[in-house]
């Protein structure tokens, strides 16, 4: 899922991005096991994963991400406003099912644009 930060709140080390659960689903499939991904595991545009982020809540709109910085300055300067990220969902279907074509993104950045198929 590709998402931009639009939003901080340093006094919490949130970073506030597009993608709420409308876009990603409540699914929490990780919350039993050793490693909670939250609603999902932040990670840069070329898929590896952010150190220190974790996809803690989802409003129906907006995601938050806590990170390991509360400095307002350092926050901003790592995370600016407009960066696009990658959200790996925790589960794919129920992130998939909301959309009527996905967007692939292929290792050389090449797009490729699938329709889904509806109905079982």
């Amino acid at each position: 899922m590709l998402t931009s930060v639009i939003g901080h709140q340093p006094a919490k080390g949130w970073v506030i991005v597009d993608a709420g659960w409308m876009a990603m689903s409540r699914d929490r499939g990780t919350v039993k096991q050793s490693r909670d991904f939250g609603y999902g595991l932040p990670c840069t545009l070329d898929a590896s994963p952010l150190e220190g982020c974790a996809f803690v809540g989802a409003n129906q709109e907006h995601g938050i991400l806590a990170v390991d910085c509360h400095d307002a300055r350092q926050l901003a300067e790592r995370f600016p406003l407009g960066m696009k990220l990658r959200i790996l969902p925790n589960h794919a279907c129920a992130t998939g099912a909301q959309y009527p074509e996905y967007h692939a993104v292929a290792p050389d950045g090449g797009v490729a644009v699938w329709s889904r198929f509806h109905g079982w």
